[in-house]
Formats: C-alpha cells, structure tokens, sequence
C-alpha cells in the first residue's frame, strides 16, 4: 500500500534502486511517504495562511504557476503576492523532489496547479460529487487530461499537528471493471462543443468522459462507499506523500493545513504504460480512447 522512503530533504539526492524503486511504486498504484519530510514555515507564513482563508467555506486557494493567478482567498494585493510566492516555494520543491526521486518522469513533467488546503475535512458538507471524503478517483471536469496522468505531491503542515487521514481503496483495474459497465460515453462531437462553449479547457476524448464518469459514479454509489474495501493511512504533520491520484481510489477523511501541487505526466513516459488509467479503460472497452 505504501512505500516509506527517509529523507528530510527536498533537494536530496537518492540512489539508484531508491528510484527504481519509488518508480514501481508509484505506477503500482502504492503512495509514496516521506514521514521526516515537513515543508518550513516561518511564524509569519503561518500567520499569513491563518489570513488567507477566514471561513470554513473555502475548500481550496489555489496558484496557476503559468499565469500567477490566485484564486479562492480575499487578501489585499500586497498578502496575496506574498501567498502566491509561498505556493510557488512549495511547488518549486516538489518539482525538485520529484525530478531526483523519478528522474524518469523529470523531461516530460508539465507543472499544473498548486493549492492550500485550510479548512477541516471532518464535518464539513458537500454535495456528494463533491465530497472528497467519499472514495474516487481524480478527474477533472473542465481541464481535459486525454489520457495523461494525474501525479500529486502533499504535505501536511498543520500548525496543531493534526494528522491528515486518508482512506485508501481497491485496485485501479477492479474498481474500473466494476463501475465502467453502467457509464455512458460522450456523445459524438460533445467534447468539441464543449470546448467551443468555453466549458472546457480544451477538448475531452473518450478518456476524460469516462474518468468523470467513474469519479461521479463511485461518489455517489452509497452501498460502493460503505461495503468496498478500504485501508485508513494516517499522514502525521511533517510528512509528505505522493501518488498517482487518477489510479489511486482515495477518500481524504479528516485533517486541515495541507500544501498540494498537481503534476501532468504523458503515459509515454511510464516504465509500464499498460497500468495507467488509459491502457486499462481501453482494455476493458476494447477501443482507442485517446
């Protein structure tokens, strides 16, 4: 379930077989934990990330690295570039972790978004598709992957030391052979129109209908959510974790303060593409889906 690698560095070099071996790891559909890794932070980004987010409404703030851009927060300027430069320091340092932990994946990695997550899960309620304490996988509705994977860095910087939870689920393959028979496909055209209607940044193939198809369908599947089987991981404060959150069936249950950056990779740059999310779906529909 979890491959446990000791370092306290972001910029450590690791050996060889290390990343041999995080690289099965990971493409196994395992989380990749570094318990001793903690993110630092000064008495005043702690103090500026207590501002960023004065309600238990905001899921998420969130950093576009290509654009700048800050979004979920109501800072004054000055607060929000001084937020925006302490989300592009964490995910400069995952960017670095992961380019010496897979040196594999470093060519083609394509830095997407980074996000501070501040409010409790534990109590809070959403409407199921969006209830992340509900097992799923990722999928993202308006940010077409066609076929790439989802690769995430998080780390748990509560300042209480609540530990953050998660509840793991079955293997990629079984959940999707289970769930994939009652999905839909898209319609013909559907993913150009959506485009063309500015609903989508970019345009959806088969692949992405069908990912959105099987996040929505597992969320909203009570008798999935309470029979399917599950391991409870405790992530402590101070330790950071990665996986492939496209593959990995997870259900975020508790804990607040957490750093995250989303990675982009191309199935090409897998050692074994035929486990990514895309060969499966294939396999099991019988077609091209990208």
């Amino acid at each position: 379930m979890t491959l446990q690698i000791a370092t306290r560095r972001w910029d450590a070099a690791f050996d060889t077989p290390t990343q041999a071996e995080v690289l099965t790891a990971l493409e196994d559909g395992r989380l990749v934990v570094l318990p001793h890794l903690g993110f630092a932070l000064a008495a005043e980004d702690l103090a500026l990330l207590a501002r960023a987010a004065p309600d238990a409404t905001r899921k998420n703030i969130t950093l576009d690295p290509a654009s700048g851009s800050l979004l979920g927060t109501a800072l004054d300027d000055a607060d929000s570039a001084r937020l925006a430069m302490l989300l592009d320091r964490f995910g400069v340092a995952a960017q670095s972790l992961l380019h010496r932990l897979v040196p594999r994946y470093a060519p083609v990695l394509e830095r997407a978004r980074t996000s501070f997550r501040p409010t409790e899960i534990a109590g809070r309620r959403y409407a199921l598709r969006q209830d992340d304490r509900r097992l799923h996988v990722d999928a993202f509705p308006t940010r077409p992957m066609r076929g790439r994977r989802i690769l995430r860095v998080f780390s748990n910087i509560a300042p209480d030391r609540r530990p953050r939870v998660w509840r793991v689920g079955e293997p990629f393959p079984e959940f999707a052979a289970h769930f994939l028979p009652r999905l839909r496909p898209g319609l013909p055209g559907q993913g150009w129109a959506m485009q063309l209607l500015g609903l989508t940044r970019g345009r959806r193939a088969p692949y992405d209908f069908l990912m959105l198809g099987l996040h929505d369908a597992a969320k909203l599947d009570d008798t999935y959510q309470l029979s399917a089987p599950t391991t409870e991981l405790s992530f402590p404060a101070g330790t950071t974790w990665l996986c492939f959150t496209d593959a990995v069936l997870h259900a975020a249950i508790a804990g607040h303060y957490a750093l995250e950056q989303t990675f982009h990779v191309p199935v090409t740059a897998m050692r074994r593409p035929e486990q990514a999310p895309l060969r499966v779906l294939e396999r099991l529909a019988g077609r091209a889906l990208a």
